[in-house]
């Protein structure tokens, strides 16, 4: 296992944060750390990405967590992650590019795949594990206990459609990690300034991971 699942697998989460407001940085990573959230990826899709991402790897280095780049789509998405500090590459997609660079900067990377043969060549181009995006959509559960079958040993992220009320069952079947987006980080909140409401969600939804 690598030393990036092994951090995190006493709290097998990643917190996707897209749209947030640049400024809010520091409040968001004292609100995960209050709920015990250890990884936080900013999409690159996000105005402002870069900035957030190494504002944010700042106000979170205190609390050890985590801050990583998501929707890293090609190299030039993966370079402006990599100079702004990103500890972990996650992607919607598989580019072997993408996932061997990473590799070989012994940077983290968790690249998106659907279909039997997306996740294993993901894993051979070096993928530290593997995205299923969007589980929802194919079966939910039940479709990562079925990629179990033959890939017992391929570490997998379930993506897409995880709440609190299911992040129990995609982990029974098999998954490793579970991430979350716009159910706890909504983009109305953050640009709210309602961290009050976005800690509850949070602490909700670790719970059920917890207690699952």
């Amino acid at each position: 296992m690598s030393e990036f699942l092994e951090f995190l697998q006493d709290v097998p989460v990643v917190g996707i944060l897209r749209d947030i407001p640049q400024g809010s940085e520091s409040l968001c990573a004292e609100t995960a750390a209050k709920c015990g959230l250890k990884a936080i990826e900013v999409t690159m899709n996000t105005n402002s990405a870069a900035e957030i991402i190494s504002a944010l790897k700042s106000a979170a280095k205190p609390f050890g967590i985590r801050v990583g780049a998501g929707t890293v789509r090609n190299m030039r998405d993966l370079e402006a992650a990599l100079d702004a500090g990103a500890e972990f590459i996650v992607s919607p997609n598989t580019v072997e590019s993408v996932i061997r660079t990473c590799a070989q900067r012994n940077v983290p990377d968790i690249p998106g795949a659907l279909s039997p043969t997306e996740v294993q060549n993901a894993y051979d181009f070096g993928a530290t594990c593997v995205k299923i995006f969007p589980v929802n959509c194919v079966g939910g559960p039940s479709y990562i206990k079925a990629l179990r079958g033959p890939f017992r040993d391929i570490p997998l992220l379930a993506c897409g459609g995880v709440s609190k009320e299911n992040a129990g069952d995609y982990l029974r079947s098999g998954a490793n990690l579970v991430a979350f987006g716009a159910s706890i980080f909504k983009p109305d909140f953050m640009r709210a300034n309602d961290w009050e409401t976005i800690g509850k969600n949070l602490s909700e939804f670790l719970r059920a991971v917890k207690d699952r």
